[in-house]
C-alpha cells in the first residue's frame, strides 16, 4: 500500500514589504504526515495522535512515496522549511489493502493577511538561529559540541545577561543572531525563587496606522509549561491576547533547540497602535522554575493590505 504523492505548486507572499503579492513557482522539500484517527485543526496543535503516523522527506522535485501504509483513513500534513504555517490536505486519504493512490499535485499557500512591516527569526520550526551563549566557565564542556545549545547551564545565562531587565529588541536595530535569547526562561529572583519575563519589541510605524486589523503572527519552536501574554503599547494593560498553559516538552533542560510546534495568530487593531514609537509586549508568565520557558521560531507583524 502506496501513497504517492508529488507536492509542488504556488505560493502568494510579500517580498521586500512592498503591497505587491509575488507569485513563486516552488517544488516544496517538506515532511509529510498521516496519521488515521480523526481530522483535526494543526492551527489548535498537534500534541499528540492516535493510531499509525508514517513521515517522508521529499525529494528536491516535491516528490515523496510512502510505502508500507498499514489499510486506513489518514490525513496528510507537510510543512516548508523556510515558511510560516502547515499545509493540511482538504481531503481524507484512504487506503485499502494492497492499493496505490496518486493524489496528484496540489499549492500550498503558507498564512498572510497583509505586507510584511517585520520579522524576527526565521521560520524553520527552530530556535538554533537565535544568540546562544557562551556557557559559564564553571559549567564549560570542553569536548565543545558541535551545537552550542547543547552546552550546560545556558539557561541561567539569561539572568546574568539580564539581572534587572529584560530583553527589549529593536526593530531595524537589533539583530535577531546576537540581541534575541534563544529561550524566554524565568529569572533568578531572591531566596532560590524564579520571576516572570517580559520581552519588549520596539518598532516604529511611519504614518498613522489607520483602523484596520494588522496581524501578529508568533511561531514557538517549543514550549515548557508556559504561557504567552501579549500586550500593545502598556505593559501593565490586560494582556491583549495569552496562549493559555502550553507545552510539555522541556526542551531547554534536555539541551535542544525545538520541541512541538505552535502557531498562533493575533489580531492587533489599528486603533491600538500610534505613529511613531510602538512596542509589543511578550510576557512569560509562569515561574514556578528554571526551565518553565518558550523558545521562539518567528515572529512577524503584519499590515492590512
Amino acid at each position: 500500500m502506496n501513497i504517492r504523492y508529488r507536492l509542488s505548486g504556488t505560493i502568494y507572499s510579500v517580498i521586500k514589504q512592498t503591497d505587491d503579492q509575488v507569485e513563486l513557482s516552488f517544488r516544496f522539500k517538506s515532511d509529510a504526515r498521516s496519521s488515521n484517527n480523526a481530522p483535526f485543526d494543526f492551527d489548535k496543535r498537534l500534541v499528540s495522535a492516535g493510531g499509525y503516523q508514517f513521515w517522508f522527506q521529499a525529494d528536491r522535485r516535491g516528490r515523496f512515496v510512502i510505502k508500507n501504509v498499514v489499510p486506513g483513513t489518514y490525513n496528510l500534513y507537510a510543512w516548508v522549511p523556510g515558511f510560516l504555517g502547515d499545509f493540511k490536505h482538504n481531503s481524507i486519504v484512504t487506503i485499502a489493502p494492497g492499493g496505490n493512490v496518486n493524489l496528484g499535485r496540489i499549492t500550498f499557500e503558507p498564512p498572510r493577511d497583509g505586507p510584511t512591516l517585520w520579522e524576527i527569526g526565521i521560520p524553520d520550526r527552530n530556535a538554533a538561529e537565535f544568540y546562544i551563549p557562551d556557557p559559564s566557565l564553571i559549567k564549560y564542556n570542553h569536548y565543545r559540541f558541535v551545537e552550542k545549545f547543547r552546552e550546560y547551564g545556558l539557561w541561567e545565562r539569561y539572568s546574568e545577561l539580564y539581572p534587572k531587565q529584560d530583553l527589549t529588541f529593536t526593530i531595524n536595530r537589533s539583530k535577531y543572531q546576537k540581541d534575541w535569547f534563544f529561550a524566554q526562561v524565568t529569572r533568578k529572583g531572591p531566596n532560590q525563587t524564579y520571576l516572570p519575563t517580559t520581552w519588549k519589541i520596539e518598532f516604529n510605524l511611519p504614518g498613522a496606522p489607520g483602523t484596520g486589523i494588522y496581524k501578529l503572527r508568533i511561531a514557538i519552536a517549543s514550549a515548557t509549561l508556559a504561557e504567552v501574554q501579549v500586550r500593545i503599547n502598556d505593559p501593565a494593560s490586560p494582556p491583549h491576547f495569552s496562549t493559555g498553559l502550553i507545552g510539555r516538552d522541556n526542551t531547554v533542560a534536555r539541551h535542544g533547540s525545538h520541541g512541538l510546534y505552535w502557531l498562533f495568530h493575533v489580531d492587533v487593531p489599528g486603533a491600538e497602535l500610534v505613529k511613531g514609537s510602538n512596542a509589543i509586549y511578550l510576557t512569560q508568565s509562569r515561574n514556578h522554575g528554571p526551565f518553565v520557558n518558550v523558545m521562539y521560531d518567528y515572529i512577524r507583524l503584519e499590515r492590512p493590505a
